[in-house]
C-alpha cells in the first residue's frame, strides 16, 4: 500500500472516507468503516452554517429525501440545495454519529461564500453541471442561480491535456479506471466495483462482513484518486482548490478540538487533497477577499424525481428508486426486486404470476453471469422483465421507470425545523384544510359550496398570487359550474424557495397574499392586468385588497378611451362578480365597476367599428362575443334584480342594432351583430332576412358579403341555423349563385373558411338540402292560426302543449319566479315571453 493510503487507512491520524454521493454500495462501506474506527468526531462535505441543524436528522419526523436549503437573506431567490437520500453516505455517517453522541462537522466551504460567489461567475439562473464518480459524494446540488460549486467539470471531466492543436482535449479519470478494467461504460464499471459490491454480491466496499477491513477500499480508491490526480492535474472545478483549502482548515480545527481520531466523508476525488501537506498560511491565502452574504439555512422535503438527472437534477443519479433498494434490501434484492415489479404490474391488470417472476430471476441472473457483472443491474433486469412479464414488449418499462426506477417518494422535515414565518402558515394551513404535499401529481376536485374545499381553493389561490404555483387550475370533467374548481396539485422541493422568496410580502398567507396584491396593482400596466388582478383577488378572498384593486381599476378605467382594452377586461370583471355570488363574497363594488365598464362599451362601440381593415374587423368580432357573453352573465334577470338586469340587456340589444344595421361598419360584424340579435330573440318575424337580404343584395360588394355570412353562420354552430332555416338557406344559396366569374375567386377563401367549421354531418346535411333545392315556406301575417307552420320546422305548432313546461324552462333560464302550480294554461294571462303562448 502506498504512503497515501497508509495515511487514509492509518488509525492513528484522520480517517478519509472518500464515497459517491447517493451511492448505496458506498453508504454501507461508510457505516462499516464508521462501527470499525469508532472516530472521536465526523466530518462532513456541507456548509459549516448546517452545525446547528444536525441533531434535527434524528427526529421521527425527519423521512428522507430531504435537503439542507441555504438562501441570501436579502435575496431569497439565490439559493442553494444539498440533497440527501437514506442511501447518501452523508446521511448514515450523520445518523451514525447522533445514534453514538458523536459530534458532527460540516467543512465545505461556507454557503455565505458559494452564494455570494455566483455573481462574479455571472452565471445563469438554473444552470448544472452533472455530477460524475470523480467528484463522488460532494453533497450540493446546483446551486438555483449558479453552477455548483462542488462539482467536477461536466459529466466527469475533472483535468485535460492539450493535443498537438493546443486545444484541451478533456479527461475522464473514471472512464480510464474503466477502460482499464475492460469496461466501455465508466458509470457500470462504477456501479460493479462499488455500489454493488455487497448486495447480494459479495467483496469489495460494501462488504463488512467478519474479519474484512472496512477501511481497505477506502485506501484503495484513495490511492487510485491520488494517481489520476498526478497524471491529469488537480484542477476539476475551477473553485476546487478553494474548497479543498477551507475543508483543510477546517480539518485542523477538527483536530485541535477533538484530536486526531476523527473521520472525514468526502467526495472521492478530494481525498488526495485533504491528505496532502499544506501550510495554513497557504490555505488561508486561497480564501482571502471570498465575497460573501448573510444566508439562512434550513432542511426542507426533497423528491426522488429530484434525485432523477430525468427530472433536471445535475448532480443526481438516473434510478434513486433501485439505490433506495439496494440500500434497504441487501440480500436476495433481485427477487426482491422483481417481486415489486410484479405487484406493481398486477396492480395495473398486468397477467403477472409467480411463475413469471422464477423464471424473470433466472434470466436476469443468467444475464448478469454471461457479462461478468457481480449482481443483476438495472440493465439485466429490464431485459428480464421485458423478455418474462412484458411478452418481448416495452409496454411496461415506462411505467416500473416512473414507478420504481425513479419513484414516488416525498420526503419530510420535523415541524421545529428551522422556517421562514409564511413557511409554517402555509404548514398550518394544510394540516387545518386536510392537503397534504405530495410528490405524485394528482387532480383534486372543490365543491366551493363547501367550508373546506372553498378554503382550499383560497389557499391555492393565494399561492399562485404570491408566486408558489402548487397547484394548477384545470378544466373539470365532471362540472362547468362555477361552484366547482379542478386543481392538478405536484409539490415541487424548488417551491420552497419560492416560499422564502414570498416572505418578504408577510408573515401569513392572507398578508403576504393581500401586500402582493396591493404592490401589483400600484405597478399594473393596462386595464386588462387590472381586472385579472381584481379576480385573482376575488378568487383568493383577499378583502383587505380588493378595495385598492377596485379604485386602481376605475381610475384606470376612466382615463382608457380605446373600447377594444374596455371590452378585453369586461369579461374577466363579470366574471368576478358571478363568482363572488358563488363564494358569498360581497361584489356590489365589482357590479357597480362592471356596469359603467359595460355602459362605456355600449357607447363607444359602433363608432369604433367603422372603417376597420379584415384584421381589425376580426378583433372586433372577438369583443363584440365577448362583450355579448358577459351582458348575458352582468344582466341576468334575478329576482332582486330584475329591473337592473332587463335595461341593460336591451340598450345591449340597442347597440347590436346599430351595428348591424350601419353600412359602414364591415360585413363580418353587421352579420356577427345580426346573429346575436337572433339569438337573444330580438329580430321580429323575417328580421334576419330582411338584413340578410340587404346585406346580400346585388350592389354589396362580393367580399363584404362573404364576410357578412362569415359573421351570422361562422363557427360551430351557424351551421345548424341552415339547416333548420329554409329561408335563410336559400338566401345563401340565390346570393351565393348569383356572384359574378370575376369575383368567386376572392370571395371562395372566405366561404371555404366559414363553412370548414362545420361538422361532418353538418356538411353533408346542407350539401343534400342543396341538390334536392331548399323548401320555400309561404309566408303568413300575424295573427294567423297557430296551426302555421314555422320556417324550417314540421307544420303545426301545438302552444298549448309547449305552455306546460314553461315553468321548468323559466326556472332553469331565471325568468320570472313562477312555481310549478301553473301548468294549465289561463286566458286570462297576457301571452308567455317566450312562445306568445298564453300561460
Amino acid at each position: 500500500m502506498s504512503e497515501r493510503g497508509e495515511r487514509t487507512a492509518n488509525r492513528g491520524g484522520p480517517v478519509l472516507l472518500g464515497v459517491r454521493h447517493h451511492g448505496p454500495g458506498s453508504a454501507r462501506a461508510v457505516r462499516a468503516a464508521l462501527e470499525q474506527c469508532t472516530p472521536s468526531a465526523v466530518l462532513i462535505e456541507g456548509p459549516p452554517e448546517a452545525d446547528e441543524l444536525v441533531p434535527l436528522a434524528a427526529q421521527e419526523g425527519m423521512r428522507p429525501p430531504v435537503a439542507l436549503l441555504a438562501h441570501a437573506q436579502d435575496d431569497p431567490g439565490r439559493a442553494a440545495f444539498w440533497p440527501l437520500a437514506e442511501f447518501s453516505p452523508e446521511w448514515v455517517a450523520m445518523r451514525w454519529a447522533l445514534a453514538h453522541d458523536v459530534p458532527v462537522r460540516f467543512i465545505d466551504l461556507p454557503a455565505a461564500h458559494s452564494l455570494a460567489w455566483g455573481d462574479d461567475e455571472g452565471t445563469a439562473d438554473g444552470e448544472t453541471a452533472d455530477e460524475s464518480p470523480a467528484d463522488a459524494g460532494t453533497a450540493n446540488e446546483a446551486p438555483a442561480n449558479e453552477a455548483p460549486a462542488n462539482e467536477a467539470k461536466t459529466d466527469g471531466e475533472t483535468g485535460g491535456q492539450e493535443d498537438a492543436s493546443g486545444t484541451e482535449v478533456r479527461i475522464d479519470p473514471i472512464g480510464v479506471l474503466a477502460g482499464a478494467a475492460g469496461y466501455d461504460d465508466p458509470e457500470r464499471w462504477w456501479e460493479d466495483v462499488i455500489e454493488h459490491r455487497g448486495s447480494g454480491g459479495g467483496g469489495g466496499a460494501g462488504d463488512g462482513g467478519a474479519g474484512a477491513d472496512a477501511l481497505a477500499p477506502f485506501a484503495a480508491l484513495a490511492e487510485a484518486m491520488g494517481a489520476l490526480r498526478e497524471t491529469y492535474g488537480d484542477g476539476g472545478h475551477d473553485r476546487d482548490p478553494v474548497r479543498e483549502a477551507h475543508m483543510r482548515l477546517r480539518l485542523r480545527a477538527a483536530r485541535r478540538e477533538f484530536g486526531d481520531d476523527v473521520a472525514v466523508v468526502c467526495g472521492a476525488w478530494h481525498v488526495p487533497a485533504l491528505a496532502q501537506r499544506t501550510t495554513m498560511t497557504a490555505d488561508r491565502q486561497l480564501l482571502k477577499g471570498l465575497p460573501k452574504v448573510k444566508t439562512a439555512v434550513t432542511w426542507v422535503p426533497w423528491t426522488h424525481q429530484r434525485l432523477s438527472r430525468r427530472s433536471g437534477y445535475g448532480a443526481g443519479i438516473a434510478s434513486p428508486g433501485w439505490y433506495g433498494h439496494l440500500f434497504s434490501a441487501p440480500d436476495r434484492p433481485v427477487e426482491r426486486w422483481l417481486t415489486k415489479v410484479a405487484g406493481l404490474l398486477r396492480a395495473e391488470d398486468y397477467a403477472v404470476s409467480s411463475a413469471h417472476v422464477i423464471e424473470a430471476v433466472r434470466l436476469a441472473e443468467g444475464l448478469a453471469t454471461v457479462r461478468g457483472r457481480p449482481l443483476a443491474g438495472l440493465t439485466e433486469l429490464d431485459d428480464a422483465v421485458r423478455a418474462v412479464m412484458g411478452d418481448g414488449t416495452d409496454a411496461p418499462s415506462s411505467l416500473i421507470h416512473d414507478r420504481l426506477v425513479v419513484g414516488e417518494v416525498l420526503g419530510e422535515v420535523p415541524e421545529d425545523a428551522p422556517a421562514v414565518p409564511l413557511q409554517r402558515d402555509i404548514a398550518r394551513s394544510q394540516r387545518t384544510l386536510r392537503l397534504k404535499p405530495e410528490a405524485l401529481e394528482r387532480e383534486l376536485e372543490l365543491d366551493l359550496r363547501k367550508e373546506t374545499d372553498a378554503g382550499r381553493s383560497r389557499l391555492l389561490h393565494r399561492l399562485r398570487l404570491l408566486g408558489i404555483p402548487w397547484g394548477e387550475p384545470t378544466r373539470s370533467r365532471g362540472s362547468t359550474g362555477t361552484f366547482r374548481e379542478t386543481w392538478r396539485l405536484r409539490w415541487e422541493p424548488e417551491l420552497s424557495v419560492r416560499v422564502a422568496e414570498a416572505g418578504i410580502w408577510g408573515t401569513t398567507v392572507l398578508a403576504a397574499a393581500t401586500a402582493k396584491a396591493v404592490s401589483e396593482a400600484a405597478g399594473a400596466g393596462g386595464l386588462a392586468e387590472v381586472t385579472a388582478l381584481a379576480e385573482r383577488c376575488l378568487l383568493a378572498g383577499l378583502p383587505d385588497a380588493l378595495p385598492v384593486v377596485m379604485r386602481t381599476l376605475s381610475d384606470r378605467a376612466a382615463l382608457d378611451a380605446d373600447v377594444g382594452h374596455l371590452a378585453q377586461a369586461l369579461p374577466a370583471l363579470v366574471r368576478s362578480v358571478r363568482y363572488g355570488d358563488v363564494r358569498g363574497t360581497d361584489a356590489a363594488a365589482l357590479r357597480e365597476v362592471a356596469t359603467g365598464l359595460a355602459e362605456r362599451v355600449f357607447v363607444g362601440l359602433p363608432p369604433a367599428c367603422l372603417g376597420l381593415d379584415a384584421d381589425g374587423a376580426a378583433e372586433m368580432r372577438g369583443h363584440l362575443d365577448a362583450t355579448h357573453q358577459a351582458v348575458g352573465l352582468l344582466g341576468r334577470p334575478e329576482s332582486e334584480r330584475q329591473s337592473e338586469g332587463q335595461p341593460l340587456r336591451a340598450r345591449w340589444a340597442g347597440v347590436l342594432r346599430a351595428v348591424s344595421e350601419r353600412e359602414a361598419v364591415p360585413g363580418l360584424l353587421r352579420g356577427r351583430a345580426t346573429r346575436l340579435l337572433l339569438d337573444d330573440g330580438e329580430l321580429g318575424d323575417g328580421g334576419a332576412e330582411r338584413l340578410m337580404g340587404l346585406a346580400l343584395s346585388p350592389g354589396t360588394p362580393p367580399t363584404d358579403a362573404a364576410g357578412w355570412i362569415e359573421g351570422f353562420v361562422g363557427g360551430g354552430d351557424g351551421g345548424m341555423l341552415l339547416v333548420h332555416d329554409a329561408r335563410l338557406l336559400a338566401l345563401v344559396d340565390g346570393w351565393l349563385t348569383g356572384v359574378p366569374d370575376a369575383a368567386f375567386t376572392d370571395v371562395l377563401p372566405l366561404l371555404r373558411r366559414t363553412f370548414a367549421e362545420y361538422e361532418t354531418g353538418v356538411r353533408r346535411t346542407l350539401g343534400e338540402l342543396i341538390r334536392r333545392g331548399p323548401a320555400r315556406a309561404p309566408r303568413h301575417p300575424a295573427g294567423d292560426a297557430p296551426d302555421a307552420a314555422a320556417p324550417g320546422f314540421g307544420p303545426g305548432l301545438d302552444r298549448d302543449r309547449a305552455a306546460a313546461v314553461l315553468p321548468t324552462l323559466r326556472m332553469l333560464l331565471g325568468i320570472g319566479q313562477r312555481g310549478f302550480g301553473d301548468e294549465q294554461p289561463d286566458p286570462s294571462r297576457p301571452a308567455d315571453d317566450l312562445t306568445g303562448a298564453r300561460t
